[in-house]
């Protein structure tokens, strides 16, 4: 069955001006539920015990009362998150000019941390510190992911200002009114006071028009100092709690090749934040409801495994355990609709080569960017990024094939992860604790098992577009060793930055060819997955087909701008995402 295509859709915004004086009621909400129906207090979220008190807004007569409204929203949502530590993960090209595409890329760097969104605590990071980038490309930052005064990383656009937005620092211009997706929007130009201070935000907010949160952040901060940078940036939130709408992306780009341009900086990066709801030691609530039954077993089997089963068994725990401890790191997806599209492929492929394991293999995804693939016993674990980027089910069931190979030939890693101590690390130190790389015997195997499956597979007619693929990925690897780099299994590259991952595919593929149109073979980053980032689900993009009028249109690997489809929590289209969410998690 057919369950991918061509799906990324970049929807263009039309900005419609109108007179900053006009004051025609451009606060007045336009479904606001009144006082009495709103509930004293709502739930925040799945975990047990949160709650969140909320009242209703006040109905504003002017354009200072909306002001008003804006600024004490957005010093609530500061404090509602000041407890809260997401992960946040950036990853970014560094850009050079290309007569047939425009801009290309010619490095990349990735980072991934714990933010902790109080005041004065620094990031956590997952990965080895890039200082000399950091020293490089920022002035000196070395704190990339703090919430500060004077923010300077990649996610200092999470608020408009920590602690000075208000009257006194800024000045709020209204614009007029654009819906964001399904969410009417008040739009504000926002300027600092002459003499407010240094790093002050300087641009545009987008603030919805019945609890007037704002939604959306696009612009800088002034004044620039002499040695670092402030980035332009386009910051996103999303409604996943009553009444707030949380950080979720933010897009950065710098640079222009344009004839005469004297910019010597030009990049791209995306930023992703998820995991808000990651709060430890919960279960202990869950004893307040713990009932314990006399249960007598009276199953008519022997009560002891063979050695067989134990071993099988034994396996089995270490695999529960790696998967617990991933997602518990927010590293790993909440089971759900994703996984059943993986696995469908998987089991067609089973199906025609008659492969039957002792234990169902089972498929999850990753929430982090670089390509990457792993198995840890039966179950396959596949990156958001690789997803992101594979242009069809045939091209899935190739890179899928390589993992499935080594279950079958029973390339076993993890075992040792059975023993529950080894699990006892901090999140930020999951990479270092935790790894499933195969030796260059066992790759190589799997590779020629992989081949085996695909030609007996219903994608057998299909191999050509896993080929080019890898193909393009191939062509690309020299400026994307960030994206290349695993983090906990093998890499499709061997230690030259050149792809080796079933090479047979490449050999026998099409002639890559840039200038063709309907030749796609590989997306942009962003392109298939929708990350949740208060629970961390994760389900299909939803869009249109667009028409491809140029080779600069197919973007292979890079970074775009975000432009999510706003809903309101609650909302006819939430419910149906949330619904979605919930049935494929069963």
């Amino acid at each position: 069955m057919k369950l991918w295509g061509w799906m990324l859709a970049v929807p263009l915004l039309l900005l419609v001006n109108v007179a900053a004086q006009q004051t025609p009621d451009p606060a007045q909400p336009t479904s606001a539920q009144p006082a009495a129906t709103q509930p004293a207090v709502q739930p925040v979220s799945t975990t047990p015990g949160l709650a969140l008190p909320r009242t209703a807004p006040k109905t504003p007569v002017s354009i200072d009362q909306v002001v008003d409204q804006i600024i004490e929203r957005e010093h609530a949502l500061i404090t509602f998150l000041k407890n809260r530590t997401p992960l946040v993960e950036t990853y970014l090209q560094n850009l050079t000019p290309d007569v047939k595409l425009g801009a290309a890329p010619k490095e990349d760097h990735y980072f991934l941390g714990r933010l902790d969104m109080a005041e004065t605590i620094d990031r956590r990071d997952y990965l080895t510190k890039q200082t000399s980038f950091q020293k490089n490309l920022m002035g000196g930052v070395t704190k990339l992911f703090r919430i500060q005064y004077q923010p300077m990383g990649f996610s200092w656009m999470v608020f408009a200002d920590r602690q000075n937005f208000d009257r006194g620092h800024y000045d709020f211009h209204y614009t007029h009114r654009e819906f964001l997706g399904e969410v009417r929007c008040l739009v504000f130009d926002v300027q600092p006071k002459k003499g407010a201070g240094k790093g002050m935000f300087e641009g545009r907010i987008w603030v919805d028009d019945q609890d007037y949160n704002i939604v959306r952040l696009n612009g800088t901060y002034v004044p620039r100092p002499k040695n670092a940078f402030f980035f332009h940036m386009d910051s996103w939130r999303l409604n996943l709690v009553p009444g707030y709408w949380v950080p979720a992306y933010i897009y950065s780009e710098e640079g222009d090749f344009s004839y005469g341009s004297h910019d010597k900086l030009a990049f791209k990066a995306q930023s992703r934040i998820w995991g808000y709801d990651l709060i430890k030691n919960t279960r202990e609530d869950e004893l307040t409801q713990l009932k314990v039954d006399a249960v007598k077993d009276e199953s008519a089997v022997a009560q002891d495994a063979s050695p067989l089963e134990a071993q099988r068994q034994w396996q089995q725990q270490a695999e529960d355990n790696v998967v617990e401890r991933l997602q518990e790191a927010g590293l790993l997806a909440p089971p759900g609709e994703v996984d059943k599209i993986l696995q469908t492929v998987i089991t067609n492929m089973e199906i025609t080569n008659n492969i039957d394991l002792p234990r169902p293999v089972r498929a999850r995804v990753m929430l982090t960017s670089p390509l990457e693939t792993f198995s840890v016993g039966n179950t396959i674990v596949i990156s958001r990024g690789l997803v992101d980027t594979l242009p069809d089910e045939a091209s899935l069931a190739a890179i899928l094939s390589h993992e499935l190979a080594h279950i079958v030939l029973g390339h076993n890693l993890g075992s040792k992860y059975a023993f529950n101590d080894r699990m006892l690390f901090s999140d930020e130190s999951t990479y270092q604790n935790l790894g499933f790389r195969h030796n260059p015997e066992e790759e190589t195997a799997a590779d020629a098992k992989a081949i085996e499956l695909l030609k007996n597979s219903p994608y057998a007619q299909k191999l050509g577009s896993g080929g080019l693929y890898l193909k393009q990925l191939s062509a690309r690897a020299p400026v994307l060793a960030a994206l290349l780099t695993p983090h906990l299994g093998n890499g499709f590259t061997d230690g030259k930055g050149q792809v080796n991952r079933l090479a047979a595919l490449m050999t026998s593929a099409p002639t890559l060819e840039d200038s063709k149109l309907d030749q796609i073979a590989a997306l942009p980053l962003g392109g298939r997955i929708k990350l949740d980032p208060w629970g961390d689900h994760v389900e299909m993009v939803k869009a249109a087909p667009v028409a491809i009028t140029s080779v600069r249109d197919k973007m292979p690997f890079e970074v775009t701008p975000f432009f999510p489809r706003l809903t309101r929590l609650g909302s006819a289209a939430a419910v149906a995402d949330a619904t979605s969410a919930q049935n494929g998690a069963k």
